[in-house]
């Protein structure tokens, strides 16, 4: 069942698209059907270089279990890196 609920956030970040690096300004993270992911539904994260650029900068489709994990990793990777190596300047 889709939700159509759809969390959309700035960021400040780049993304590869094939060999070309380019700046990321805005994520969309909803759960739908995916496009190739061989399931019926996957949590989805679209990154876009400009929020009014239907383009994407890179896609991903997830399982629930991959999805969780990738989130678990991040906030793991933040919370254990030494101090003021995150710092944004």
């Amino acid at each position: 069942m889709c939700t159509y609920t759809t969390a959309t956030l700035d960021l400040v970040g780049n993304a590869k698209n094939g060999t070309t690096w380019e700046r990321v300004k805005t994520v969309s993270v909803y759960l739908d059907h995916p496009v190739a992911f061989p399931a019926t539904h996957s949590l989805n994260i679209d990154l876009f270089a400009d929020q009014d650029d239907p383009k994407r900068s890179a896609a991903l489709e997830l399982s629930p279990r991959s999805a969780r994990e990738l989130a678990e990793a991040i906030l793991t990777m933040i919370a254990q890196a030494p101090d003021g190596l995150l710092e944004e300047g």
